[in-house]
Order: structure tokens, then C-alpha cells, then sequence
């Protein structure tokens, strides 16, 4: 039989883009001679929906999408993830084929944990549903199925022979790699052959990786769809026969589907190479961005640009996802802005191809001293006096957007975002945060990995080679303010996503002066982070939907 696995890049609440892109796959799977097509968990809505779940009247627009989707499936089935309503909401796998919805199979298992809150939408289902299309037996199962033992062991158990996943899979770095792992255990464990299909693009934070899959009886890759972008994977498969020695079955419903074709040449399977980490670290953040930017119906974005390696790695990550045509680079040095740096963001702007204007702010910098000099009368100059300058420029771009129409990306990294190292209304303004989830070591990793594949300096060296520094005082560098970060980020990986405790880094070799510094400087910071943009999650455990500490909070671990 041939099967066809659609990785698309659906809109969450857009029904009728989503049927569209769904009717289009079918087509092109038709087209390839295609039995069987796989499309994703949810793919009729978008995953996530969250609390559009809750309204009834977007369940059934869903539904009645699905209808009209069904119709459309003569010469082909069709397993396409919806929302589905009978006693309970239940997240379901559809089966269509002659122009109907001929079965449902409905998600038994539901993952709470990490971005997920599926109990909080969705019930449990218990049964098993078989699909026979002429001799073989085809589980269909959706995501979280795949990922413990027991459904696949119960569809093998029933006589399946194909284990069919459709998924909404969210991706971290190198997670293509888990998933291959796991999903060939249970093609072993199984005796069964594995087709994983999953979904593909930018959701708010989230980014789903394509790499849909399928897997031998022994779990060998028979074929792999490319990351990070759209495709259909065709692949032809010869299940074997079963025979297992099973004295009482699990009841599975059987659902006959039809024949498979009769087939003139067998298609050679395509199995894409996997991505370096930082490769997969710069396709990720760029299609979180572009689509983040194209779903929201945004034309063009701006950035701040200070010389500085943040702002630079920002606007050229944004140059290869959107075009530089469609971003617009702001300089805004004050009396404290060095003219290296200063030169180095025309440079940059030069080398990306972007728009380029300054806009000084001295004279607004200056006007909110006068019209604070009376309450400040007495005082040292400090944090108050440097925050103002931040906010000049945050209110500078908020300006520019509220003419132009732009989306403000937001230039700060984890490293700093986790200790507070950003101003409220300043530096953290924005509508996305690209580098929201990339540490500061990480942001001279991917600049040296731009030019390299650039082949030239599309960042200029010397920005790379600069000591970061904020330009907010005479003299300032980061490391008078905090730890060097090759020291602190390997303390903020510890704490912030491997959740150990002060106490345990200290004995795990850390320098304990700065894991005492930096646990009392991430603890401190949490509101701040609740009012950070969204952007893009590179990895387990990111700031927003991953990692929810309470702002009051006295525990200190």
C-alpha cells in the first residue's frame, strides 16, 4: 500500500485556511498514487486552541469543516485530526472516505505536562478502532498514544499490522532525535510499522518540526519528511502478515476502508538528513518569527539596533525570515552610545540590505531629567537615570509602530531575562521576543554560524568580538553587573530548566558565589517575565507556558 504523511502549517481558529491546506494535501496526495494520507492532530483547527475549545459554536464550525473536508475524499482516506464532540469533547483522528466521516478514534492518551493542558479540554477515550483496507489492519492513534507502550501494544495485540500517528508535536532542540528513538521502540516492541505524521510552523512561542516519520517493523527509517517546513512524504510499504500468539485479543472495532490500488511502480522514499543543533536553533527561531509575524497580519517589523551582538543576531535572523525589505533597523544613540558602536549598526544595516534611520535621544532623555529633577533632587544618579534611557527607546519604537504599523521585535536573550538584566518598558517592548529562549553564549554561537553560512560578514566581527555592554553609563560593561556568561549560563541551564536546587549546584561543582548571586537575581525577576512578549521555545523548558512560578513567592530552593 502507499501511504502519504502531510506535514502542513495550519492557523489556529482559521477553518476555512486550514480546509484549504488540508483539501489541497489530499489532492496532492491523490495525485501521488496515495492510499492513505496522514494529516495532523488538530489540523482542522490548529493546535493549539486552547480555550476556543470552550465555545460551542467553534466546535461545531469545526465539525461542519470536517464534513466538508470528508466530501471531498473519493479515492483516498484521509486521517485528519479534529476536535470532536459525542458525550464528551474529545481530541480525534477522523477517518474519511467516500465523501463521509466513516469513523472516529478518539485520543486515549492526554499529556498535561510542559506546554500541554489537554485534561483541561479534553476527556479520555478506552477503545480501539482498526481500519482494514484490503488485507492490513491500520491503528490510528493521535500523538501522546505513540509515546507510552500501551495503545500501540493494544493495537498490535488486535492484529494491527500499520500504526498510523497524526501529531502536534512541539519541537526543542533535537527533539526529531527523541521521537525517532521512541517511535522505533514501539515499531520493535510492536512488530508493527510506525508512520508518524506531524504538524509544521509557528504557533505564539510554539514551533512544530515537520520530521514525520515512517519506521519499520525493526525500526529502521524507511522515510523522513524534511524539518521546518511544509511537505508530503510519500512512501510505499509491504506490512507484514500477523501472527502473534494471543489467547484473548483487546476488543477493537474493525472499520473496512476500502482496497489499496493496484500500484505500476513503486516511488523511492525520501528520508531527509537531520540538522545540526545550532542549524535546527536558526531555522527554528526564523520560522517562529516569519510566522509569527505573517499569522498575526503584520507587513513589516522594526528593530533596535545598538551595536551590540543581541540586536545584530535579531535583525539579521529577522532579514532571512522575512526579507529586508520588511524590516527596518532604529539606532538611537545617547551621550553614553561609543562611536564603534554607533558605526557598527550602520554597518550592519549596510550588510543586511535593511532600512536604516537614527534617532538620537539626548534631547528626550534630557527633557524627562527636567521634568523628574525636582523628585530626584538630593539623590545619587543610578539605575533610575540609565532605566530612563531604555524607555526613551522603547517609546521611540512604540511610536514608530503605532504610525507605520510594524511589529516591535524585542532584542533581549534568556541570560538576561532571567536575571532581570532588561527594563520594563524598555529593552523588554515589544510584540515578540525573538531570542526570548536563546542564552547569551548561545547568541555568539549562532552570529558565528550566520557568517559562516553567509560566507562574509553579514554581522560585522567587531561586533562579535565587543564585551557586551548595555552603553547606559561611562565605562559599563555586563560583567560589572553580573557573572561572566559563560560561568552564569551554565548555572541558569542548571536552575532554570533542570530545576536544581541552590544547594545541589553548589555540590555539582558550581562556583557557589554565583549560583547564590544568580538564584537570588532569577527568583527576583519572575514579574518581569510575565511581562515579556512571547517568543520562540528552543528548548524544554522556556519562560511562559513551560515554567510557571508564582510572582508571590517566598520559597528560595
Amino acid at each position: 500500500m502507499r501511504l502519504a504523511l502531510a506535514q502542513i502549517n495550519t492557523t489556529v481558529g482559521d477553518l476555512d485556511g486550514n480546509r484549504e491546506r488540508i483539501l489541497e494535501a489530499i489532492g496532492e496526495a491523490k495525485g501521488a498514487g496515495a492510499d492513505l494520507v496522514l494529516l495532523p492532530e488538530l489540523a482542522v483547527t490548529g493546535y493549539p486552541p486552547e480555550d476556543l475549545l470552550l465555545r460551542p459554536g467553534f466546535v461545531r464550525a469545526a465539525s461542519a469543516s470536517l464534513r466538508e473536508i470528508a466530501a471531498e475524499t473519493h479515492g483516498i482516506v484521509a486521517l485528519v485530526g479534529v476536535p470532536h464532540l459525542d458525550t464528551d469533547l474529545r481530541n480525534a483522528c477522523a477517518v474519511c472516505a467516500d465523501g463521509e466521516v466513516k469513523a472516529i478514534y478518539r485520543k486515549r492518551l492526554l499529556p498535561n505536562y510542559g506546554v500541554f493542558d489537554e485534561d483541561r479540554y479534553f476527556t479520555r477515550a478506552r477503545e480501539l478502532v482498526l481500519l482494514e483496507l484490503g488485507e492490513t489492519l491500520i491503528g490510528p492513534t493521535v500523538c501522546e498514544d505513540l509515546w507510552e507502550p500501551g495503545p500501540a501494544t493494544d493495537l498490535a495485540l488486535a492484529g494491527a499490522q500499520v500504526i498510523a500517528n497524526i501529531s502536534a508535536s512541539p519541537f526543542h532542540l533535537c527533539r526529531d532525535r527523541e521521537r525517532e528513538e521512541i517511535f522505533a521502540t514501539r515499531a520493535r516492541e510492536s512488530s508493527c510499522i510506525v508512520a508518524f505524521c506531524n504538524a509544521v510552523g509557528g504557533q505564539d512561542e510554539l514551533i512544530f518540526d515537520g520530521h514525520s516519520l515512517v519506521l519499520d517493523e525493526e525500526g529502521n527509517v524507511l522515510a523522513r519528511a524534511p524539518g521546518f517546513e511544509e511537505a508530503l512524504l510519500v512512501v510505499d510499504i509491504e506490512p507484514a502478515e500477523t501472527a502473534r500468539e494471543r489467547p484473548a485479543p483487546p476488543e477493537a472495532t474493525v472499520v473496512p476502508i476500502g482496497l489499496p490500488r493496484e500500484q505500476s511502480d513503486r516511488i523511492e522514499p525520501v528520508v531527509a538528513p537531520e540538522l545540526a543543533e545550532l542549524e535546527q536553533m536558526r531555522v527554528a527561531l526564523e520560522l517562529g518569527l516569519h510566522d509569527y509575524v505573517d499569522k498575526n497580519g503584520f507587513g513589516e517589523i522594526v528593530v533596535s539596533i545598538s551595536g551590540g551582538i543581541d540586536s545584530a543576531l535579531t535583525a539579521a535572523l529577522a532579514v532571512e525570515a522575512l526579507g529586508a525589505e520588511r524590516v527596518h533597523c532604529v539606532s538611537m544613540p545617547s551621550r553614553f552610545s561609543s562611536p564603534e558602536t554607533q558605526r557598527d549598526a550602520r554597518l550592519l544595516a549596510e550588510s543586511l540590505g535593511t532600512d536604516f534611520r537614527e534617532l538620537p535621544i539626548d534631547g528626550v532623555v534630557s527633557a524627562a531629567e527636567a521634568a523628574l529633577a525636582e523628585s530626584f533632587a538630593g539623590t545619587e544618579a543610578g539605575i533610575a537615570e540609565e532605566n530612563l534611557q531604555a524607555r526613551v527607546r522603547g517609546l521611540l519604537l512604540m511610536a514608530l509602530s503605532n504610525k507605520f504599523g510594524w511589529l516591535v521585535v524585542a532584542t533581549g536573550n534568556k541570560s538576561e531575562l532571567s536575571v532581570g538584566y532588561a527594563t520594563l518598558y524598555g529593552d523588554l517592548a515589544g510584540g515578540f521576543a525573538l531570542l526570548k529562549d536563546v542564552f547569551k553564549t548561545d547568541v555568539f554561537r549562532l552570529a558565528r554560524h550566520l557568517n559562516e553560512r553567509a560566507g562574509k560578514e553579514l554581522i560585522p566581527q567587531t561586533i562579535i568580538d565587543r564585551a557586551p555592554s548595555a552603553e547606559l553609563r561611562e565605562n559599563q560593561l555586563d560583567e560589572d553587573s553580573l557573572p561572566p556568561y559563560s560561568a552564569l549560563d551554565r548555572v541558569l541551564e542548571a536552575y532554570v530548566e533542570q530545576d536544581r536546587t541552590a544547594e545541589e549546584l553548589s555540590s555539582d561543582g558550581f562556583d557557589p558565589a554565583v549560583v547564590e548571586r544568580a538564584v537570588a537575581l532569577i527568583d527576583r525577576a519572575e514579574y518581569k517575565r510575565r511581562q515579556a512578549p512571547p517568543g520562540v521555545r528552543l528548548t524544554p523548558k522556556a519562560f511562559g507556558r513551560d515554567r510557571r512560578t508564582p510572582i508571590t513567592n517566598r520559597w528560595r530552593g
